[in-house]
């Protein structure tokens, strides 16, 4: 049987307690993510003010990290989100690999990826080579679009194809894939964001509309970040 050369996952972070409801939605139409987490601020209340609305930005208890996120991926976003080009070489070690120790420990998995935290410039060239030789992680993803479904070189900079605050194009995107023929080349359509975004736009219905027309397709493999980043070759 060939091996499917169409991938499609979906990344998550700040581990908030909005995870519940999207691990729901992903479970339903059996569709994987990963999400990416900040072991030292598990369990903490808050609340983010976007524009005229206050959100929700309750963290999920350490206890639940295992059960919510089981048959997902769970990786790292450093212990308390920092802006890491700001940090000593020494800071931005630990940041990541002590999140990487804590989450291992937590989720009783490896834990090999991490999404960066912040937005604008988020890493550097320091920071990702700090990474590279003194960390486990083995790929990194940033916050910048790619709007491209092809494979990247640079797994510790890799760019997803889009966030799902773009709505539109990210169903436009979708059609594309759906309709896009196999072919020897991998294709990977990769989406993230964070799911407390979803009460703010109130658009909870409208990806789970999204995850409908996604799912249950016989060309495309579902799986985490880490299963199609680092695995595509096994399966």
């Amino acid at each position: 049987m060939r091996k499917k050369n169409k991938f499609l996952t979906f990344s998550y972070d700040d581990g908030v307690t909005q995870d519940k409801r999207i691990v729901k939605i992903f479970n339903k139409y059996h569709l994987k993510a990963s999400f990416n987490i900040n072991s030292e601020l598990l369990g903490r209340p808050g609340y983010l003010r976007r524009e005229t609305m206050w959100i929700g930005h309750n963290k999920v208890e350490p206890r639940e990290v295992s059960e919510l996120y089981r048959g997902h991926e769970i990786a790292a976003h450093t212990l308390t989100h920092p802006h890491l080009p700001e940090l000593s070489d020494e800071e931005v070690i630990r940041q990541v690999e002590q999140d990487r120790i804590n989450l291992e420990r937590l989720a009783g998995q490896p834990v090999y990826g991490l999404a960066y935290p912040g937005g604008g410039p988020t890493h550097d060239e320091r920071v990702v080579k700090l990474i590279r030789e003194h960390t486990g992680i083995r790929y990194g993803r940033t916050t910048i679009s790619s709007y491209s479904f092809d494979v990247q070189d640079d797994l510790l900079q890799f760019r997803p194809t889009i966030s799902h605050r773009e709505f539109d194009r990210m169903m436009e995107l979708g059609e594309r894939f759906i309709k896009q023929a196999v072919s020897e080349k991998p294709q990977i359509y990769y989406i993230w964001g964070h799911s407390y975004e979803f009460d703010y736009y109130d658009s909870w219905d409208l990806f789970e509309e999204f995850c409908k027309m996604m799912s249950g397709r016989e060309d495309i493999y579902y799986g985490t970040s880490q299963e199609i980043l680092l695995h595509r070759g096994e399966l």
